[in-house]
C-alpha cells in the first residue's frame, strides 16, 4: 500500500497521525481514503472536484502534473504540500 504523509497543517483532522497506508491507484483514491479515516480532509484538499489552489501533491518525490488523476503504485510515497505565501 502507498504511504501517505499528512502535512502538519492538516494533522488536527488526523488526530496527530503523520502518515497512513492507502490502497489507491491515483491521488483521487488517496483523498477518498483520507476522507474515510479523517472526515473533513477532502474539503481541505479539494474544491469543486479538483485540488485546491495552493495545494501541490508529490508522488515519489516528484511534483505531480496530473492532479487527482496522478497514478499511485503500491510502494509510492504521497505528500500533500500546502503553498507558502508571505510578504
Amino acid at each position: 500500500m502507498a504511504t501517505v504523509f499528512i502535512p502538519t497543517s492538516l494533522r488536527s483532522l488526523s488526530g496527530g497521525v503523520r502518515s497512513i497506508q492507502a490502497n489507491a491507484s491515483n491521488v483521487r483514491e488517496v483523498i477518498d481514503h483520507l476522507e474515510e479515516h479523517f472526515p473533513g480532509m477532502r474539503d481541505r484538499l479539494c474544491e469543486n472536484g479538483e485540488l485546491r489552489k495552493g495545494i501541490a501533491v508529490a508522488v515519489d518525490s516528484r511534483v505531480c502534473s496530473h492532479g487527482l488523476l496522478e497514478k499511485i503504485s503500491p510502494d509510492s510515497e504521497v505528500h500533500f504540500v500546502p503553498g507558502v505565501s508571505g510578504g
